[in-house]
């Protein structure tokens, strides 16, 4: 059965973009029962709240082992409904897993009361949760986006409703029955199936404490905007044209393997791809050539089969966004290296893409490329390569690739990002922090740091019986 957009439809489709056959609809939600849901939400954090952290972190951790069990399923699911390559999916699986556990371990000595030293008695931070939060979640990772959420609130006592991208909704539901397998009581961790339009009802909830969306900077600002009414807190983890500077030409078959799955990892569809490949003027040519070859290398078909290199796009409208980008760029007068169309088969295909001469005023320069495209600039030195760089409305991620260590330290220190990575594509790990700042968002998911954006950091100060009263400040 073929997928038909319908603006009024009362279900949730999972389309598979291989083949745009529809694989499951799972009915809408109404405003009433989304309502019981925080309601629900709300009843279950009065008791979730007051579990010791260690007994709420034994959940995570069972989670993460029937997630291990399950690691097969979930990833056939990940590449039904967003086409993610197989091993891709696998290796997603793997990082939620780690995830999981690095919470479930850590989680409770993360949230350990912390003394401060005074003078005299005692003063201490305790890190309290807040309650219900709302999840708004992507598709492009339908697992680890909603796990770096999800799994530290989790420890932290908070409870979760999780709104998932309209077209993950198995994913959704693995995710949820996931949870209530590994022992989280009803009202912990909700799937909430509505459509986009019934967001800011949800938002407006008084019982609804925070909102952490990771999406578009559209989508951001529109939840922060609704949050910010009721003074509630977010975390917004939203678009990126993350640089990749190359500094020189040592190295340098390590360098285009870099390119490559910076670029293409997920089919390019991550808001840490490698989009704007930034190369000094003595390898330019050399890097395009070979980034080309590489590119025009790749084997499109299944991302069930291990063989295929190239798999489609999320979907039918992700496809035509892109090549609509692409091809505006090119009639603004940029070069078309190669790619630049659908491919000539079933699916959301789209064929692997450099552009070239892309300036200020091309669709490319200033927009997110979600897909299989890169954008190369030649620069003369450092500074060139830094000041373009940092000629973005986002800040996401980076990456330096240089063998001398210093010179790519001192770049990295001029780079207006979240994140910078050194002679390696951005990635992620439990233990690393990951945010942007501009337009790419605020706050910080995954380390230390992720477990507190979403507590009460309540300040305890005890004095002895004996102490002298003195002026209250404030």
């Amino acid at each position: 059965m073929t997928a038909t957009p319908s603006v009024a439809r009362r279900s949730i489709q999972s389309v598979n973009p291989y083949q745009n056959e529809v694989l499951r609809e799972v009915p809408a939600m109404s405003d009433e029962e989304a309502d019981r849901a925080v309601d629900q939400a709300q009843r279950a954090f009065q008791e979730w709240r007051w579990l010791p952290a260690g007994e709420r972190a034994q959940v995570v951790r069972r989670a993460a082992d029937l997630m291990q069990q399950r690691r097969d399923e979930f990833a056939r699911t990940a590449t039904l409904e967003m086409g993610k390559l197989i091993e891709e999916s696998y290796g997603e699986v793997d990082l939620v897993v780690d995830i999981l556990r690095y919470y479930a371990e850590q989680g409770p000595e993360l949230l350990a009361d912390e003394p401060i030293a005074v003078d005299e008695g005692t003063a201490v931070v305790t890190n309290r949760p807040l309650g219900v939060l709302l999840g708004i979640m992507p598709w492009n990772y339908p697992f680890y986006q909603v796990a770096r959420f999800a799994a530290p609130n989790l420890v932290a006592g908070n409870t979760i409703l999780l709104k998932h991208a309209s077209n993950c909704p198995q994913s959704a539901l693995a995710l949820e029955q996931l949870f209530r397998d590994a022992g989280a009581p009803t009202g912990v961790y909700t799937n909430l199936f509505v459509r986009g339009s019934a967001i800011g009802q949800i938002i407006d909830n008084s019982l609804v404490q925070g909102v952490s969306l990771t999406g578009s900077d559209r989508a951001g600002a529109s939840a922060a905007e609704r949050a910010g009414r009721r003074i509630d807190k977010t975390v917004l983890e939203l678009g990126g044209s993350d640089p990749f500077i190359v500094l020189d030409g040592r190295d340098f078959d390590r360098t285009i393997d870099a390119a490559v799955v910076g670029r293409l990892g997920n089919m390019g569809q991550s808001c840490v791809s490698a989009k704007r490949m930034i190369v000094v003027s003595d390898v330019y040519d050399e890097f395009v050539d070979r980034l080309r070859r590489r590119f025009e290398a790749l084997t499109p078909g299944d991302p069930m089969d291990p063989a295929t290199t190239l798999g489609p796009l999320s979907s039918e409208q992700a496809a035509e966004n892109l090549v609509s980008q692409i091809r505006d760029t090119v009639a603004e007068g940029a070069t078309l290296v190669t790619g630049g169309r659908r491919i000539d088969r079933p699916g959301a295909f789209v064929e692997p893409t450099i552009l070239t001469d892309v300036r200020p005023g091309m669709r490319a320069y200033h927009e997110e490329l979600f897909g299989p495209a890169a954008v190369v600039y030649q620069v003369a030195d450092d500074d060139e390569a830094v000041g373009l760089a940092n000629d973005s409305q986002y800040g996401l991620g980076g990456v330096v690739m240089c063998r001398d260590l210093d010179r790519a330290h001192r770049v990295a220190e001029r780079l207006d990002t979240g994140m910078v990575w050194v002679n390696h594509p951005t990635s992620s790990r439990p233990e690393l922090p990951f945010g942007g700042i501009k337009r790419s968002g605020y706050g910080r998911e995954l380390s230390d740091l992720g477990i507190k954006e979403f507590v009460n950091q309540k300040l305890v100060r005890t004095f002895p019986t004996t102490s002298a009263i003195g002026f209250a400040q404030g």
